[in-house]
This record gives C-alpha cells, sequence and structure tokens, in this order.
C-alpha cells in the first residue's frame, strides 16, 4: 500500500499512451502535450517520464521505435500486442486493490491520537482550505459551460468529465469532513468535554449555494 500513489499514477500515464498511439505514430513532446491537452493539465508530465515510460513500453513489446526525423526526433508506434492490450484496458474495470494514501487521512487519524492536538481546528483550517478549492473548481466549470464550443469538442468533453471528477471529490471531502466534526462532537459529549465552536452550518450553506446547480 506504501506505494499506491505512485504505482497508479505510473500505470494511468503508461495507459494514457498506449490509448494515444492508437490513433498514430507521435514522438515524446507530442504525446505530452495531447496528454495534458485532454486531461486539462490536471495531471502534468515531463518529457523525460513520458520517454522513460515508452522506454518500458517497447521493452516489453508493446510499442516499437521509429527512425529520427530530420530533427532529430524519435516516433513511436503501437504494436499489436499494445493494441490488444489496449483493448483490454478500455473493457477492464479500474482495479481498487490498493487505497491511495492521503495526507489529509493520516493527519486526522494521526492527531486524534496524539495529545495536545487541536483535532477541531485543524478539521476547520481544512475545510475552509477545501471549500475554496471547490468554490474555484465551481467558477471554473461555469466558465467552460459559458464558452462557446471549439473546433475540438472532444477534448472540451474530456476536460470537463475531468472537472466534474474534481468537483465531486471536493464536495466528498467536505462531507468527510463534516462527519469527522460530528464524531469528534460526539467523542466530545461521552466524555464530558465541551464541544469548540462549529462553523459546520454556515459552511453547508456556503458551498450548497455554490454548487447546486454546476454540476448536475
Amino acid at each position: 500500500m506504501a506505494g499506491a500513489v505512485v504505482k497508479g499514477h505510473v500505470m494511468s500515464v503508461r495507459w494514457g499512451i498506449l490509448a494515444l498511439l492508437t490513433e498514430g505514430p507521435m514522438y515524446g513532446a507530442r504525446i505530452r502535450s495531447e496528454f495534458e491537452q485532454r486531461t486539462g493539465g490536471t495531471w502534468p508530465l515531463n518529457v523525460g517520464q513520458v520517454y522513460t515510460t515508452l522506454a518500458r513500453l517497447e521493452r516489453d513489446g508493446l510499442v516499437e521505435g521509429q527512425e529520427a526525423d530530420d530533427e532529430g526526433r524519435i516516433g513511436y508506434r503501437i504494436t499489436r500486442e499494445g493494441r490488444r492490450q489496449v483493448e483490454l484496458w478500455w473493457t477492464s474495470p479500474v482495479p481498487r486493490e490498493d487505497s491511495p494514501r492521503s495526507e489529509l487521512v493520516i493527519k486526522l487519524a494521526l492527531a486524534v491520537t496524539v495529545p495536545g492536538v487541536d483535532v477541531q481546528q485543524i478539521v476547520q483550517n481544512q475545510r475552509s482550505a477545501s471549500l475554496s478549492h471547490l468554490q474555484d473548481l465551481t467558477r471554473l466549470k461555469r466558465g467552460t459551460q459559458a464558452s462557446p464550443a471549439g473546433n475540438d469538442s472532444g477534448s472540451d468533453l474530456a476536460w470537463s468529465l475531468v472537472l466534474d471528477h474534481l468537483i465531486f471529490t471536493a464536495e466528498a471531502e467536505l462531507r468527510w469532513l463534516d462527519h469527522v466534526e460530528g464524531r469528534l462532537q460526539r467523542e466530545a459529549a461521552r466524555s464530558g468535554r465541551r464541544p469548540q465552536h462549529d462553523h459546520q452550518a454556515h459552511d453547508h450553506q456556503a458551498r450548497d449555494h455554490e454548487t447546486e446547480t454546476v454540476v448536475r
């Protein structure tokens, strides 16, 4: 589980590159550009990472390099086996055996066990930051909805889906923080401690007003 985040990112880049190459041969810089364009730059790549992944794919017989062009750029094309692997990827669900590590979850799990840590303050600080992030995403979503459709509608739809996912993830984090605060208050009441001040109701109203019509 320790390497789940890195492993998941590496695998997504691997499959992303293979999927792009099903459209035709590409060199590394173009693969990087296409990947970032279609995902809205949410998961930026560097050229070194692209070529490292291409080298592994070539080693595994899934892509093959071509002769360098006049500018010295080496293109890559997908092999028959690589295409077969991509088709299998399209039709297979993404595995969930590994749970990605979350710094926020780790922080709160440790905070409730370490004496002297103001866990309520951690939750409130995080809620403010997460709500601000959600508001940024919803404003970005409104901007994309207001913009006229471009020539590359496929990329527009891809970015819209990525943005929806980010919004839903941010909303889920805020709901989880509400749950954590409720648990903390119940534990405080059970032990006879006085619960600390609560901004939960106000934040509920703020984010509900901000997001109720953006994604739905």
